[in-house]
């Protein structure tokens, strides 16, 4: 099995802001693994928030090259299982190669990832297209040049409520909240009724990812159902949001890959929490892996590709926020050049 390393800058069609600041760019690496003649594709991209950057991810696959280019005929579980002790320290990384083995995995055998897994695809899940923090007038404008069944709109600012009544004059929309930690505890069960009122159907992530505290009266309080992000970020998390949040979201560069986050979504379900998976905005590489997992998902965010303005991938497309799958084999993903 041959390492290939691509590293890209993504640009975004508009500035992207949430909570905690603004990006225009965001640094991918592509990994490739290669076996006679098939390739399997995986990405992570460089998240400030997480301390983690493109020049590390390269420098620590090219140390660890011998480690990863096995010939193996182990299961994407076993490869992972595998892998872990080496990328412990960097889920991202170890998310990207869970990716491309994956991938390589199910187009040695022919069959696409969901299929690998016993899965069929829902026809009633849909994406959420993404409205960052801007002004209100370019809020709706961006709403206006992607008509969209469900926004999921960021949070954070001194007037969220008036930004939220503005909007739904333009939209029928289902509107989705996320704060990004933003929000104190009385801020958010007050925001939850009026929230409640103007059709919100979830907030995600209001509090600070470590105030459980203040976790717990929101759960007890709110109005609205409350979706964990940065508060459950690897497979441990998920039984500490138990009766914290209504819900998790997964993310797979958080938690290692495609292969910890089944098993999150599987324990998540066991708890009769909400389940989720969310994108953290990277090329239709990334985004196609997510989809897979949509079978068993209550709420999908893999909007990711759509908020570039070159897609260095193809992959699994979302029309109108329905999900298309790719005609290829694996995870569905190709690079374009």
């Amino acid at each position: 099995m041959k390492l290939v390393i691509r590293t890209y800058n993504l640009q975004l069609k508009h500035p992207f802001t949430i909570s905690r600041g603004t990006r225009t760019e965001i640094p991918s690496i592509i990994i490739e693994l290669q076996e006679n003649g098939i390739s399997g594709f995986g990405e992570a991209t460089a998240n400030p928030y997480y301390n983690t950057f493109v020049e590390q991810f390269e420098k620590e696959l090219i140390a660890k090259r011998k480690i990863i280019e096995i010939t193996s005929e182990k299961t994407p579980e076993e490869f992972w299982d595998y892998l872990f002790p080496y990328f412990n320290n960097n889920m991202f990384l170890l998310c990207a190669l869970d990716e491309a083995y994956t991938d390589l995995f199910t187009h040695k055998k022919n069959m696409k990832l969901y299929e690998y897994w016993n899965l069929e695809p829902k026809k009633n899940i849909q994406s959420n297209f993404t409205i960052g923090i801007d002004t209100v007038e370019n809020m709706i404008g961006k709403m206006k040049e992607m008509p969209w069944p469900i926004y999921k709109i960021k949070l954070g600012t001194k007037d969220d409520l008036k930004i939220v009544a503005e909007l739904r004059k333009h939209s029928n929309a289902i509107f989705r909240i996320d704060a990004n930690c933003g929000w104190s505890p009385t801020e958010t069960i007050n925001n939850s009724v009026e929230l409640k009122k103007l059709g919100v159907e979830f907030i995600e992530q209001p509090l600070p990812a470590n105030d459980w505290k203040g976790a717990k009266e929101v759960f007890n309080h709110s109005y609205l159902p409350i979706i964990a992000d940065e508060s459950c970020i690897i497979e441990s998390d998920v039984e500490k949001c138990y009766n914290h949040f209504h819900g998790v979201n997964v993310k797979l560069m958080k938690c290692g890959g495609l292969t910890p986050a089944k098993r999150m979504i599987t324990k998540a379900k066991s708890l009769g929490l909400k389940t989720m998976v969310g994108c953290m905005t990277e090329s239709s590489v990334g985004i196609s892996a997510i989809a897979h997992l949509t079978p068993l998902l209550d709420y999908v965010d893999m909007d990711g590709a759509l908020l570039l303005k070159t897609d260095i991938a193809s992959g699994v497309k979302l029309k109108n926020g329905n999900i298309v799958f790719s005609e290829l084999n694996g995870t569905g993903a190709s690079l374009k050049n």
